[in-house]
């Protein structure tokens, strides 16, 4: 909690500078969780909790071959996993169904828009935590289909943009 804890501080300060970002809701992922633990959380910006969390994957190029231990890459086609904040924007219908665009406000993620780094479901990723590591993606955060459900009322719902934040 306390990893989060530092998070959440990170972001509204930075949404009590720029209004334009919704204030009630932020999404974090905890790169240093295993994939197939929940370490995608849902938090509540004004009650300080996690009012859901779910399985996300990382890029395959984020892989190191250590256990435990993962890279990070902005770079087009390296299949990492970029860290830092999004803003989730526009909504579009890719090879994946539904999908939300993420632009990178660091720059260590500022080439998401380029590299075509988006928040969405795939079958293969499954819905319980496991004890081995979940499928892989080309650097997207990746849910399972019913988690992305509930995370797609929340963000089609939100009149303002929601953050995520990726941290290691």
């Amino acid at each position: 909690m306390e990893r989060i804890n530092n998070r959440v501080t990170n972001i509204k300060n930075m949404i009590s500078i720029d209004h334009s970002y919704n204030t009630k809701i932020a999404f974090l992922v905890d790169m240093r969780v295993p994939s197939g633990k929940n370490r995608f959380f849902i938090y509540d910006l004004e009650k300080n909790e996690v009012i859901d969390q779910g399985l996300v994957a990382h890029g395959s190029g984020s892989d190191t071959g250590i256990k435990g231990e993962l890279r990070f890459s902005n770079e087009p086609n390296s299949n990492c996993t970029a860290l830092g904040r999004y803003v989730i924007g526009k909504t579009y219908k890719g090879i994946f169904g539904k999908a939300y665009r993420l632009a990178g406000l660091e720059s260590s993620n500022n080439n998401a828009l380029k590299r075509a780094i988006v928040l969405h479901h795939y079958s293969a990723v499954p819905y319980e935590e496991q004890d081995y590591y979940i499928s892989r993606s080309h650097g997207c955060p990746m849910v399972n289909e019913q988690f992305f459900k509930r995370i797609e009322k929340i963000i089609d719902s939100s009149k303002s943009n929601i953050i995520m934040d990726i941290y290691y």
